[in-house]
């Protein structure tokens, strides 16, 4: 599944290659896609005619302001990806559900071989019915705020280690309030959202930290180091574009893979070495999920 960093790589694309356009025709082909929507031409008539306004996100949802006040959330699930063709005689893509065709040429695809991702239209709701949000407001820039409270999806999302630029104390606050296992807080959307399975693995080896540890075990040294590799490792994997695995399902904008996996330290190198100690890195269950680690260098 796309994580933080892949979401924000195509965030900075799209904000380069659809801001400005207007949307001359949708063709939905899956209605899956759209499934939030009362039928496919419910989907459409928000979207045929409005102009992009703007290139936000919020976690692992992409959010494209339209310029009558709505917003278009894309969630790109476990296998979906977003391509810009330059031209609608650009051979389709197998998998394409979603295609936006502008006024001024070119269209966006939506492509999800697995259907778990989607599209909808999230309309601006009267002020006495915008969400309210569970997250401290002192760790919400102004923007997110405005956007959890208009969009009811989005309410319930934890911080954004990027987008809110914690302080670690902040980060301490949010590691304290609940006793769960490391991993499990790191990957809980309501906690902080954003990473995943991938970066979870990645941050907690830089952090010399075991997947199992109880949040509570932490000392403040350990937080402070656990918090410095989060924030390193985010912006390591969007500095390289992301990370594309061994499918190389996730590709940017132009179809090209994400370069941040050959930096990878553990995840998906079970019986290599490690690069920091030379031990064995190690493949385990957890939560019907597979994690990796070095049993050595993390404690």
């Amino acid at each position: 599944m796309p994580e933080l960093p892949e979401v924000e790589t195509l965030r900075g694309d799209l904000s380069k290659e659809v801001v400005g356009k207007k949307v001359k025709a949708c063709a939905v082909t899956n209605g899956r896609a759209v499934r939030r929507h009362k039928n496919a031409k419910a989907f459409r008539d928000l979207i045929e005619g409005r102009t992009l306004k703007s290139v936000d996100r919020l976690g692992k949802y992409l959010l494209i302001g339209l310029d009558d006040g709505n917003t278009l959330v894309i969630h790109l699930g476990m296998s979906g990806q977003l391509h810009r063709a330059k031209t609608p005689k650009t051979p389709k893509i197998k998998h394409t559900h979603v295609t936006f065709t502008f006024t001024q040429g070119g269209e966006l695809w939506f492509v999800d071989p697995r259907t778990f991702g989607e599209l909808f239209v999230s309309v601006v709701p009267s002020a006495e019915d915008q969400a309210a949000t569970h997250v401290a407001e002192s760790v919400v820039n102004p923007e997110a705020r405005a956007l959890r409270r208009r969009i009811p999806e989005l309410a319930e999302l934890g911080c954004d280690p990027v987008e809110s630029m914690l302080t670690w104390e902040q980060f301490g606050f949010f590691l304290h309030r609940k006793q769960v296992q490391l991993k499990a807080f790191l990957m809980d959307q309501h906690m902080v959202c954003g990473i995943g399975n991938v970066y979870s693995d990645e941050i907690m080896f830089a952090a010399g930290l075991r997947y199992d540890r109880l949040t509570s075990s932490l000392s403040t040294t350990e937080v402070r180091r656990l918090y410095r590799a989060t924030v390193e490792i985010l912006a390591e994997a969007i500095k390289h574009r992301g990370s594309s695995l061994a499918d190389e399902q996730y590709r940017d904008l132009e179809g090209k893979t994400g370069n941040y996996s050959q930096f990878h330290e553990v995840y998906d190198r079970a019986g290599l070495a490690c690069r920091r100690c030379r031990n064995t890195i190690t493949k385990v269950k957890w939560k019907d999920r597979t994690t990796y680690l070095c049993e050595h260098c993390q404690i």
